[in-house]
C-alpha cells in the first residue's frame, strides 16, 4: 500500500492520480490518495474517474475539514447494475 498527498495540486489531481495508478501501483496492490475537497464536487468526479479507468474505490473518507481520503485498489471494479424502476 502507497499513499499519495495530491493535495498540492488543489482540483487538477485527477491525470496524476491515474498516472500513479497505472506506473506506480501493481496489480492487486492499494494506494492512498489524499487531496483537498472544495466544493465536494472533486469527491464524486475522483470516484467516477477511477471507475471508467477499471480501478476499484475500496474507501471514501474525510479526512480533516479541508482533506479527503480515498483507498483505490489496482483491479477491475465490479460492474455497476442499474435498476429499472416498474411505474405502474
Amino acid at each position: 500500500m502507497k499513499r499519495y498527498d495530491l493535495r498540492p495540486l488543489k482540483d487538477n489531481f485527477y491525470d496524476r492520480m491515474l498516472e500513479l495508478m497505472d506506473k506506480d501501483i501493481k496489480t492487486g496492490e492499494n494506494a492512498i490518495f489524499l487531496f483537498e475537497i472544495g466544493d465536494f464536487s472533486c469527491v464524486q468526479k475522483s470516484a467516477d474517474v477511477i471507475y471508467e479507468a477499471g480501478y476499484t474505490l475500496m474507501n471514501s473518507l474525510k479526512f480533516n475539514e479541508v482533506d479527503w481520503t480515498i483507498v483505490v485498489k489496482k483491479v477491475k471494479p465490479e460492474e455497476k447494475i442499474i435498476e429499472e424502476s416498474s411505474e405502474e
